[in-house]
């Protein structure tokens, strides 16, 4: 199972970063904190002070076509968001 998926980029996020050193992450859905949490530390380095987690289900979308309208529904995911004890930072850009 590979707990980490992509970290989030967003303007909401960054604000989160800038101001209370906290980083967000696409997650896989079973994983727990801990292993949340262990995973963050080996790939980047830092540590950890806090764990935080959402699950968010896929909302419905819908649109019209030729052939009549058609339904589907957005992907679900779990969302963490790590808080870093002070002094730590994490750099996206040069890691990849």
């Amino acid at each position: 199972m590979e707990i980490l998926k992509k970290p989030l980029l967003t303007e909401k996020v960054t604000q989160l970063t800038e101001k209370l050193n906290r980083y967000a992450f696409i997650v896989d859905p079973r994983a727990n904190k801990i292993q949340i949490k262990s995973a963050i530390e080996t790939m980047y380095g830092v540590n950890i002070e806090a764990v935080n987690t959402m699950r968010y289900v896929g909302k419905l979308k819908s649109r019209n076509t030729k052939a009549g309208p058609v339904s589907g529904r957005a992907a679900t995911y779990k969302k963490a968001i790590v808080t870093l004890k002070d002094g730590e930072a994490i750099d996206f850009y040069s890691s990849i």
